[in-house]
């Protein structure tokens, strides 16, 4: 069983920046795949990133290349979520998600465990 804590969302200006962190329990978190997705008000969730559980493959969605960047650390069993230049539709609830499979999927239904999610808050 994985447990997932989200942090690190907040109210940003537009352009601002904003790491969000992914905290997880358990032992085997490491061969996890990790994602993060978001979901706005009235909208359906969507992929943003992905990293495998080796962490040498990483996947991005189109709206954030070039903006976002996912890492992790292993020895602090954590996923990080940096986001640059944000913008007011990047206003979300962001989510992350792990699989057992291990890798970087961007489809929602492979992810076995999800987080509570955090709030960002990006105004004009």
């Amino acid at each position: 069983q994985v447990q997932l804590v989200e942090s690190g969302g907040g109210l940003v200006q537009a352009g601002g920046s904003l790491r969000l962190s992914c905290a997880a329990s358990g032992r085997t978190f490491s061969s996890y795949g990790v994602a993060w997705f978001r979901q706005a008000p009235g909208k359906e969730r969507e992929f943003v990133a992905a990293v495998s559980g080796n962490a040498l493959s990483l996947r991005y969605a189109e709206f954030v290349k070039g903006r976002v960047t996912i890492t992790r650390d292993h020895s602090k069993n954590t996923v990080y979520l940096q986001m640059n230049s944000l913008n007011p539709e990047d206003t979300s609830v962001y989510y992350c998600a792990a699989t057992s499979t291990g890798y970087n999927y961007a489809g929602a239904p492979v992810y076995d465990f999800w987080g509570q999610g955090t709030q960002v808050t990006v105004s004009s």
